[in-house]
């Protein structure tokens, strides 16, 4: 029963798998349509139906039918590791026909516990794996001679771990003794009960994910005090989540703005040099500047003669002789008793003067 242990199964050493096929040895419409339900009458068949050893249909023997072989379990929360168990009970014979057993809510929830999913909807889970032929539904907990004769299968594909149940220490036991029992291997890490272990781990996740997709209280069994504690642990998650938005925008725009400073610096750097080296060639000792100075001094000095300097003979004071208190007593009576002259007048006057002190002192 590949359901019925912790509903795992499977394993990488499988026989490459083969195109379905139907009783008749045609391909099988499972592939594009689910799979068929078990009859009642599936018994009633004109097709023989032998009895085959595991070597037989090793060697894909008969060829008028396929190997009938029946895998069966709970498959609630149906995923990978039933889907691997199922993969390798189609592939242990060249020409298989997969018969998967589904058992029901009530049997289950006696002998094993309460499902996640209906019965309905794991039958249904089934008739849609691409490997499975034909699902038998409410099936036995243990199997019958009557309910192997009925389905006419040929072996029964499990793995071959004791499976302890219903008072039976192995109720695989006469099926392995019969040597109708084909082992498959389990895949660790999946399970049905690893999964719920997970949702219940997690609990508080799942709840607060609920309500915020619509689910009320009510619906999530969820007491008013919680729900008001989900709600407000929601509200401080979307804070938290906003401040670290602003924060990781603050950290990029201080990033950027480092990045320009830098840029900024650096350019300024290179202007810097650049305008030093232009006032170095305009003002410099061989600048520009004083090539400019120099001509414009050249050209004033062309445009206006020179004076004569201050040290020239020519300019130097005249020297005089001394004057006798008299002439220059008479001179400056004249001088004050005649009024204003014109400038010639009064160059001739100084002429005259000059004249009778020279005489005064001959």
């Amino acid at each position: 029963m590949g359901g019925k242990r912790r509903g795992r199964g499977s394993g990488s050493n499988v026989q490459q798998q083969q195109a379905p096929q139907n009783p008749r040895g045609g391909t099988r419409r499972a592939l594009r349509e689910p799979a068929a339900f078990a009859k009642s009458t599936i018994c009633e068949s004109d097709t023989p139906h032998d009895k085959l050893t595991i070597a037989q249909a090793r060697r894909g023997t008969p060829a008028h039918r396929p190997v009938r072989v029946y895998a069966d379990g709970i498959f609630d929360l149906f995923h990978s590791g039933h889907a691997r168990a199922l993969m390798q009970a189609k592939n242990v014979f060249p020409n298989t026909h997969l018969i998967v057993g589904v058992c029901s809510d009530e049997l289950t929830h006696k002998f094993k516990g309460y499902t996640v999913m209906t019965e309905d909807e794991r039958y249904d889970a089934l008739r849609h794996c691409r490997y499975v032929d034909e699902v038998v539904r409410d099936a036995p907990w243990t199997l019958s001679t009557e309910f192997l004769k009925k389905h006419k299968i040929d072996f029964v594909a499990h793995d071959d771990i004791p499976y302890t149940s219903a008072g039976s220490e192995d109720v695989y036991k006469h099926i392995k003794e019969a040597g109708m029992f084909v082992a498959t291997e389990r895949t660790e890490g999946i399970s049905t009960s690893d999964l719920i272990t997970r949702i219940v781990r997690d609990y508080d996740i799942y709840v607060r994910r609920n309500l915020q997709r619509g689910y009320t209280a009510r619906d999530l069994n969820v007491g008013f005090i919680n729900e008001k504690k989900y709600r407000l642990q929601d509200q401080v998650d979307k804070m938290k989540e906003t401040v670290r938005t602003v924060e990781e925008k603050s950290k990029h725009f201080v990033y950027r703005v480092e990045e320009k400073s830098q840029d900024l610096i650096h350019k300024w750097e290179e202007k810097s040099r650049e305008f030093i080296s232009n006032f170095l060639e305009l003002f410099g000792p061989d600048g520009a500047w004083h090539v400019i100075q120099e001509r414009s001094g050249r050209m004033l000095q062309a445009l206006s003669p020179y004076s004569s300097p201050r040290g020239s003979p020519s300019s130097s004071p005249t020297r005089r002789r001394s004057v006798s208190p008299d002439s220059s007593s008479a001179f400056a009576s004249s001088s004050s008793l005649s009024p204003p002259s014109s400038p010639s007048s009064s160059k001739r006057a100084t002429r005259s003067s000059l004249k009778a002190a020279s005489t005064h002192a001959q």
